[in-house]
């Protein structure tokens, strides 16, 4: 059975960050996840969910500059000691708030002379934060990111991201799918989940164009769900759109096509 999670930090934005986690749950949502908890202290995030009755599934390690147009973290080389004080900081606050997976952000690359320095320095951060997540029994997911909205973005393709899989052989890692990024991209992602649903360990979802709500794009999510629940992907799917109107509006498509309860 599919299950949805709501993504905090795009939905229900009407309320400050605190507030969202009742918003979600009075939208029948039992699961949420955010990108970046740390303007919060960990022990206030886990009692909100212990209050709500919400499962946080997935958060972001730190990624630096990098939502405000800058490389980011994990694969710049002058920034190896950063990254590994942001894995230290996500490790503490997953103590708290114990997510089934910790998403580590590729990042960008400018100079292309440097590419394969910054590939190298991600792959090894990637086996670290797999390393150092596999005792407490937390994933390490990664992304592929479309170059469109995030230009210079270090692996924006699913070939890619089984590339480094192939390469790394870590049991602890595992591929985080957009299916908005991939689409974006030009694959067919229906058919990337059937192949490789053994590799994923988180999905989001946003319609293409204009990463909205589904309905609002191109994508026909009737497939792409059925996909989903005939495979055998037990994990959560991540409502990550920035909705179109207001966030309880948006969530008609919940009804439209008819997906199980969330």
């Amino acid at each position: 059975m599919l299950k949805f999670s709501a993504n905090v930090s795009l939905l229900f934005t009407e309320y400050e960050l605190v507030k969202r986690f009742e918003a979600a749950k009075q939208s029948g949502f039992s699961a949420v996840e955010i990108q970046f908890p740390y303007s919060v202290p960990p022990e206030i995030l886990a009692s909100i969910l212990a209050e709500q009755e919400l499962k946080l599934v997935l958060f972001n390690i730190a990624a630096d500059d990098l939502m405000q147009g800058g490389e980011g973290l994990a694969c710049t080389p002058e920034k190896q000691a950063q990254f590994e004080e942001a894995l230290a900081q996500a490790v503490a606050y997953a103590h708290y708030l114990k997510p089934e997976a910790i998403n580590i952000l590729p990042g960008r690359c400018f100079d292309k002379k440097r590419i394969k320095d910054y590939e190298a320095t991600f792959k090894g951060n990637l086996l670290l934060a797999a390393e150092t997540l596999k005792p407490l029994g937390i994933k390490a997911v990664f992304e592929a990111i479309n170059i469109y909205d995030m230009s210079g973005f270090i692996v924006h393709n699913g070939k890619q991201m089984l590339a480094i899989l192939d390469q790394l052989q870590h049991p602890n890692i595992y591929m985080q799918v957009d299916i908005y990024h991939l689409h974006r991209m030009g694959e067919n992602v229906v058919e990337f989940i059937a192949q490789h649903i053994d590799k994923i360990g988180h999905i989001q979802f946003a319609d293409c164009p204009g990463r909205g709500q589904p309905g609002t794009g191109n994508i026909d999510f009737k497939e792409v769900f059925s996909a989903i629940q005939q495979s055998s992907y037990s994990g959560w799917c991540g409502a990550e759109y920035k909705p179109v109107g207001g966030t309880f509006e948006s969530l008609s498509w919940l009804k439209r096509f008819k997906v199980p309860d969330i």
